[in-house]
């Protein structure tokens, strides 16, 4: 069995130290430049498949469900994430409605979709193919999923309309809220756990 290497390089100025024991809540920093050197997960290794697992169905619920519901006038209205998007885009809103789709809906999706075929490997000691490439694509799209900051502009949106219209909240928007606080601590996660994982396992290497 391969094991987790005894130094560690500095990510600030790339020096290289002996790794530490670490106790739970410990962090190390780097005596030359102050970067973090090292953390430890705690009970984060045990805690992030389930958690993953449990963004993908509040994912699916957030995307199948109705946002919000609005009734003027004995008129009512309802739409989920890709009605408004599609919304967008016949409106000659292209770029706005792929923006939209990019950043709460592909983006976020395909992280959460790496994550489990990641770890789902690790769990039963096998590191996945292309293990080195997809932990490095997770780090690049981490800044590209704004589901937080969708979020955000519909719930601003449901108190300037809430003065002209009756608007209801829909189960989706619940999802998002759920959705939100469960990606926040998904991706908090070092990266690095993630090589820490697979050094301990005995399958293949990773590409």
């Amino acid at each position: 069995m391969e094991r987790v290497p005894d130094t560690i390089v500095c990510e600030g100025c790339d020096a290289i130290y002996s790794r530490p024991t670490l106790r739970p809540r410990d962090v190390t920093r780097c005596p030359r430049c102050n970067s973090e050197l090292d953390r430890h997960n705690g009970a984060q290794r045990r805690r992030i498949l389930p958690l993953t697992v449990a963004s993908l169905v509040m994912f699916a619920m957030a995307n199948c469900f109705p946002i919000v519901e609005m009734e003027m006038r004995g008129l009512r209205n309802q739409t989920t994430l890709m009605g408004a998007v599609i919304a967008l885009s016949t409106d000659g809103k292209s770029l706005v409605a792929l923006l939209l789709l990019a950043t709460t809906l592909l983006f976020p999706l395909l992280q959460l979709c790496i994550l489990v075929y990641l770890l789902v490997p690790l769990a039963r000691q096998r590191r996945p193919a292309g293990f080195a490439t997809l932990v490095r694509s997770m780090q690049s799209l981490r800044p590209w999923g704004m589901i937080e900051v969708f979020l955000l502009g519909v719930l601003v949106a449901i108190v300037k309309l809430s003065s002209m219209a009756t608007v209801i909240p829909g189960p989706a928007l619940y999802a998002f809220m759920a959705l939100t606080v469960l990606l926040t601590a998904v991706l908090s996660f070092n990266p690095r756990g993630f090589w820490e994982m697979a050094f301990e396992t005995t399958g293949k290497e990773a590409d």
